[in-house]
């Protein structure tokens, strides 16, 4: 089977990949394990010699890796240089900390010794998705092989060469061979792949269907699992919050990677008392986001990764407004790019509340007062993430116990970052990736002890 990556900007085919038959993955799979039983033994310190490398090289070759992100999924070519280089700062981030997150935890018993030592597990799978194709897997690969696992990446399709790219800076780092593999396999082999033994867990960053069946195969086959998943999130603006300056995060939350993310902000919702003023600048905000080439510096707004993405995009709009909401801003589509788009007077019940709207479209709530205000944000089925913009930093964080999401973010988008642990609730997934909480994911966490 072939895979084509297509530019989504111009429609032109990058390249094509041979997929691989399921004998060709099983004995990469072998070699994953082969490769486990003599890494789990290399030190840490050299380990980490191996990923500071593999931040130098992200560094070194920014504009190839950059290139082809814009290339194959459509995001600004100054998005794409930020993404690299984040993708270096979380090798630099384990490779300095991975030997006080895996040292011994000594436990005072009535043992003569007991303590909790941190082993790895073996060979993890990570089935990642297109959006943001080089830091989905380096936050994973990260922790994962720092911990002294090895690791085999299930790509989306249409970002094979970006994957291609990532399997080349570890082999380039000098990890040895079958440490890191890269597997260009359709979905029907996603099954086969979980149930072989020398893996030993899955991690998959995507959408909640796909979750769930991945989901359901770890644990039809006992396997342990780490689901990142949608995401609706909610931006609630009081009416003391500095308003110029919330825009501005706003425009950011909600348009950053054309609004292919699952932490962006999706409904703003907004105290009567300035929603007026909020929709009126944010409109003009957008205004000014420039659309065009997407390897151009001065492009702010990029293409859909794919044409039917875009086309989901602007059935939520229609939908929306066929039940009420009103078109503020933009709401065109041309193959697959989708104007930025402002719809007012949203309420629960209509597709732009409801369900997470993976593209540039902003919807716009209105709330009577704080209490409100939470209470709409807590309807939804997803739990990532909530920004609260105000004045009052006090009283927004006494109210963070009145959010069930997984991240609360005060006069600040909700963003991932190396050093705190990232993950959701509800139909937004399980467990918890980055900082340390993302190593101990995959470690066995092995009681010792001694009696004498």
């Amino acid at each position: 089977m072939e895979f084509q990556s297509i530019n989504p900007y111009n429609g032109q085919i990058i390249a094509t990949h041979q997929s691989q038959s399921p004998s060709e993955t099983n004995t990469l799979l072998d070699k994953s394990h082969e490769a486990f039983l003599s890494w789990r033994k290399v030190s840490i310190q050299d380990r980490a010699k191996l990923m500071v490398r593999a931040g130098e090289l992200l560094r070194k070759n920014v504009e190839v890796y950059a290139k082809m992100i814009t290339l194959e999924m459509g995001k600004p070519i100054t998005e794409s240089r930020g993404e690299v280089n984040k993708c270096a700062w979380v090798c630099d981030y384990y490779a300095a900390n991975a030997a006080s997150f895996l040292a011994d935890e000594e436990i005072i018993t009535d043992a003569t010794k007991s303590y909790v030592k941190h082993d790895p597990i073996g060979t993890v799978l990570a089935i990642m998705p297109w959006n943001f194709p080089f830091w989905q897997v380096f936050r994973f690969a990260a922790p994962t092989l720092m911990a002294g696992n090895t690791g085999v990446l299930k790509h989306a399709p249409n970002v094979f060469g970006c994957a291609k790219l990532i399997e080349e800076i570890f082999t380039e780092a000098g990890f040895p061979t079958g440490v890191f593999q890269n597997f260009v396999v359709h979905h029907d082999q996603t099954e086969a792949i979980i149930a072989h033994d020398a893996v030993k867990a899955v991690t998959l960053t995507g959408s909640e269907k796909a979750g769930s069946a991945v989901a359901a195969l770890a644990g039809k086959y006992l396997k342990k699992s780490l689901m990142e998943l949608g995401g609706n999130n909610a931006f609630i603006v009081w009416k003391d919050a500095d308003i110029d300056q919330t825009v501005k995060t706003a425009l950011t939350a909600r348009m950053m990677n054309c609004g292919q993310s699952c932490i962006a902000a999706k409904r703003f919702i907004l105290v009567d008392e300035i929603y007026d003023e909020f929709v009126s600048k944010f409109i003009a905000g957008v205004a000014e986001l420039h659309a065009g080439d997407t390897l151009a510096d001065t492009t702010k707004i990029g293409t859909l990764a794919r044409k039917d993405l875009a086309d989901q995009l602007q059935s939520q709009v229609k939908r929306s407004i066929e039940a009420g909401a009103k078109l503020l801003a933009g709401g065109n589509q041309r193959d697959c790019f989708h104007e930025p788009t402002v719809l007012g007077e949203v309420k629960p019940g209509m597709p732009a509340f409801d369900e997470e709207t993976f593209g540039p479209l902003a919807a716009m709530i209105r709330a009577k007062d704080i209490a409100e205000a939470f209470e709409l944000s807590e309807n939804s089925k997803y739990g990532l993430g909530v920004t609260v913009c105000t004045t009052n930093i006090e009283l927004a964080m006494e109210m963070a116990s009145e959010v069930s999401d997984g991240a609360y973010f005060i006069n600040e988008l909700v963003k991932s970052d190396p050093r705190l642990p990232f993950g959701g609730t509800k139909r937004s997934g399980y467990g918890r990736e980055l900082a340390k909480d993302g190593m101990m994911e995959f470690i066995n966490r092995k009681t010792v002890y001694v009696k004498s």
